[in-house]
């Protein structure tokens, strides 16, 4: 995807690839001929010191233009990137970096301290800031060979996200060029960019949503706009946002996006996002009633539903709502993107006939590598393909039915994993860490009411703080 970039950047050089409003009302903006270079600066100064093909690099930065230009650096590299929301709780961003043990950590100097002590004593890994290596790699501006992109194969690691594990560890998905690729094409086909949209990056970036965020304009020539920190969660400021960059396209997960709605609704506030003509919508159920309110709100907005796990390089199925999905019982997630293949299965890996319930499993060109460091676990969730030999599918946990039409409606889960505000949540991993609280027995943790709610037993080791 980084090559795309690279293209985009030598056909319209003067064009503006990032723009940023900062708190104070100032625009920053930067084209494309600026971005390329200090994107191969940090290319180059990463390949200096010694990152390879399939190494992680990991990114602890705000959302700015810094985390851009480490990004696509990293994939200029031939490296694959590893987000750690410098948000996360300290005991996250440690364990992330333990567990991937990445050969760099790229941050911000207001931010170095905190990785620092994630990193602990003894760690392998080099600490290094953008601008650390910005300067680094400015010996090697005039130098095009230098600063080349590397050449990447397919089957190569682009980048790296962290899901939550039923066993209390989060596990690293690691997903390829190749899956990435896949997954742009078939974006840019059905719902086609021009150098006039605006993509918004709003999306934390540890949630793979960012992936298309950050990539599909960039490869694309359109202009890439930063949301502020913290401005995902306030609507009031997102539609600013929208108006203050002319968006055109940008994501929600549904119970945002209901919240959004509401804002523009209560405020009249519509008018101020005129410009959106694609919302995408994925990560949780798309409400029929919701279609509805933005069909009334936004009526020259096309809202898009998507469907996929981390494991498959973001999204495997799509569905363009109309005027029927505001009536219908549940809208679906709808039809395979391309090169994607989608079975609902029996217990015996057998095809169930439309309209029965089973599990989904993906197969095709989407599909992560495995589960960084655990090929027991990535054996258990990628499993022999029955229907093409040798080839793999991924076992989703997910229930679903296929309608009458083949489009496929989402039903729940197999197991206790849950989805909060799109966020994939394995109450598990939340009760191990209960259980190890001094004075706690026994641990519980349901969803209810849009809240997580953990019920503990008192044991004999004293109260409880």
């Amino acid at each position: 995807m980084h090559l795309q970039f690279v293209d985009a950047a030598r056909a319209t050089p003067d064009a503006i690839a990032l723009e940023y409003a900062d708190a104070h009302g100032g625009v920053h903006r930067a084209t494309y001929r600026e971005l390329d270079l200090h994107t191969s600066c940090v290319a180059a100064a990463l390949r200096r010191r010694g990152v390879r093909p399939d190494t992680p690099v990991a990114l602890c930065v705000e959302r700015s233009f810094d985390m851009v230009i480490a990004l696509v650096g990293v994939l200029k590299a031939g490296a694959a990137y590893l987000p750690v929301d410098p948000d996360y709780p300290a005991e996250r961003i440690a364990y992330l970096l333990r567990d991937a043990r990445p050969a760099v950590a790229i941050t911000q100097a207001h931010l170095r301290e905190q990785v620092e002590a994630a990193l602990g004593d003894g760690a392998s890994t080099q600490l290094l800031t953008v601008a650390d290596l910005l300067a680094d790699g400015g010996d090697v501006i005039a130098a095009d060979e230098a600063c080349a992109a590397a050449p990447v194969d397919a089957a190569q690691l682009a980048y790296l996200i962290y899901t939550s594990g039923s066993t209390g560890k989060p596990k690293g998905a690691g997903n390829t060029h190749g899956a990435l690729a896949n997954r742009i094409a078939w974006m840019q086909h059905a719902y086609r960019l021009t150098r006039d949209d605006v993509v918004l990056h709003k999306t934390p970036f540890g949630f793979d949503v960012s992936v298309w965020e950050f990539v599909w304009p960039l490869a694309v020539g359109a202009k890439l706009a930063i949301a502020a920190p913290g401005d995902h969660r306030d609507p009031a400021r997102l539609a600013a946002a929208i108006h203050a960059h002319g968006v055109t396209v940008l994501h929600f997960v549904p119970s945002m996006l209901a919240a959004f709605a509401a804002h523009l609704d209560a405020f009249s506030a519509a008018a101020q996002c005129d410009s959106v003509r694609l919302i995408v919508a994925s990560g949780e159920a798309l409400a029929p009633e919701l279609v509805a309110k933005l069909a009334r709100l936004l009526p020259n907005a096309t809202l898009v539903n998507l469907y996929g796990p981390t494991e498959a390089a973001i999204d495997v199925s799509h569905w363009t709502c109309g005027p029927h999905d505001a009536h219908a019982a549940a809208v679906p997630i709808g039809h395979p993107i391309a090169n994607l293949q989608l079975h609902v299965l029996d217990a015996a890996w057998q095809p169930v006939p439309a309209g029965a319930t089973g599990e989904l499993y993906l197969a095709g060109a989407g599909l992560a590598r495995g589960y960084l460091g655990r090929p027991a676990l990535t054996a258990e969730r990628f499993v022999p393909d029955p229907f093409v030999p040798g080839a793999r599918m991924y076992r989703t946990g997910d229930l679903a039915r296929r309608r009458a039409d083949g489009a496929l409606d989402y039903l729940g889960r197999v197991d206790t994993q849950v989805k909060l505000r799109g966020q994939r949540i394995e109450p598990g991993e939340i009760e191990v860490l209960l259980r190890a609280a001094p004075g706690v027995h026994d641990a519980v943790v349901i969803v209810r009411d849009e809240q997580l709610i953990g019920y503990v037993a008192r044991g004999d080791a004293g109260p409880l703080d």
